[in-house]
């Protein structure tokens, strides 16, 4: 199949690696043309995935209506805060579109898909989503990820195009739950990584991750989600490794908060998007519009838009009013 990759990051880069390992011709589009350029002259990104050579034959295409004008399927890997410009741009597009970004739309609630099939009517969205660091995936480690579309064939489709022995991908319909599963992990991650920079301990984090994985169902729920699906990759898993490990940019961000780094500096120190820390205003908003208590979220907004003191944040958590385990 001929993919087009919208977004030479590192996600996006790792998957047109697996989707040329499966034998299919894939264009790569970036909003920097000289990023493209670099890639296609060196055979590496080394801006996002430094060390991994890339496979030769991919094309590199600046121009984004060219990009997608021969596509079979176009896979989004742009930043969510980016997300409704690039689709405006894809508006007569007829076929499978997935997106593999992760966040919410402040304003109007809407996952990415949500995006997709308000302004493109004639594509088939889907979003692929689980436990996923994409330096992991570009070197071969075994990882496992769910496809899920409303349609169960796009689902499958997306299987195939990924589907390698290193990495496992399982399909699911709903798509409103994975994708809100991976959007508001980021958000817990944040909160995770505030543990780590006040050196809060085991107990403490894993309390943290189960409390947040509640609040992400109950959230989930109430905009129309399976409960099980955060039980699942998109769910537990991606809270997990997003939650735990020290590639992650989100986790990371909270633990540099912790530790008493200003906001502004982190921010500025970062080349590539925390999608938790846009996904954090639309949580608060999304809970807020549905009536749902989601406290984590909450905390996590005040600390990031309300100046609000770390350690003042977690004191506000702990001192919640006793309740039984939902």
């Amino acid at each position: 199949m001929r993919v087009t990759v919208v977004g030479a990051g590192a996600w996006g880069t790792a998957l047109a690696i697996l989707a040329q390992k499966n034998g299919h011709a894939v264009t790569l589009w970036a909003h920097d043309p000289a990023h493209l350029a670099e890639i296609a002259e060196a055979g590496v990104n080394e801006r996002h995935l430094p060390g991994i050579p890339l496979p030769r034959g991919w094309h590199p295409e600046p121009d984004l209506t060219r990009a997608a004008a021969d596509a079979e399927i176009l896979v989004l890997a742009v930043p969510s805060r980016a997300f409704r410009e690039i689709v405006s741009r894809l508006v007569g597009f007829q076929g499978l579109v997935v997106s593999v970004t992760k966040g919410i739309e402040f304003g109007t609630g809407l996952t990415m898909c949500g995006i997709l099939e308000q302004l493109v009517p004639g594509a088939l969205p889907a979003a692929l989503s689980g436990p996923s660091l994409a330096l992991e995936v570009a070197r071969g480690i075994p990882t496992a990820v769910v496809a899920a579309a409303a349609d169960p064939e796009s689902a499958r489709r997306v299987q195939e195009l990924f589907f390698r022995p290193t990495f496992r991908v399982y399909t699911s319909t709903d798509l409103v739950g994975v994708e809100l599963g991976g959007a508001l992990k980021n958000v817990m991650a944040i909160a995770a990584g505030v543990c780590d920079g006040l050196a809060f301990g085991d107990n403490a984090k894993a309390a943290l991750v189960t409390r947040g994985q509640a609040e992400m169902r109950r959230l989930g729920v109430a905009c129309g989600a399976r409960p099980e699906t955060f039980a699942g990759l998109s769910g537990l898993g991606d809270l997990t490794v997003t939650c735990f490990s020290r590639l992650s940019r989100n986790r990371s961000l909270g633990e540099r908060l912790g530790r008493g780094e200003p906001l502004a500096s982190i921010l500025a120190s970062t080349h590539s998007a925390i999608e938790g820390y846009h996904t954090a205003r639309a949580a608060r908003e999304l809970a807020e519009r549905r009536d749902v208590p989601a406290p984590i979220s909450q905390e996590v907004h005040a600390m990031l838009y309300e100046g609000k003191d770390v350690r003042r944040a977690v004191q506000d958590l702990l001192n919640r009013d006793s309740k039984a385990e939902d």
